[in-house]
């Protein structure tokens, strides 16, 4: 429980990083921002526990968590640009 909350607090500041890391207008305010690096911290932590990188109480770390939420963010552009 500790590692998810660990996990939500870090994705809460990686979204922001991995905003300003991203080239382009992806769209959505700070809240959606938020959110995206939330899941981006949540799907780096699983993935990397399913690859045997983290322990399984073990949250992803800051590099993996920037790169989860990049990738998650390159997806919602793709989603939003679709629509428009």
């Amino acid at each position: 429980m500790m590692a998810f909350i660990q996990t939500v607090v870090v994705g809460l500041i990686v979204g922001a990083i991995a905003k300003f890391i991203m080239p382009g207008k992806q769209g959505g305010g700070i809240i959606i921002t938020s959110l995206l690096g939330i899941v981006g911290a949540v799907v780096a932590t699983y993935l990397g526990q399913a690859v045997g990188i983290y322990g399984p109480d073990e949250g992803a770390r800051w590099v993996g968590s920037v790169v989860g939420a990049l990738i998650v963010l390159f997806v919602y552009g793709l989603i939003t640009k679709k629509k428009a």
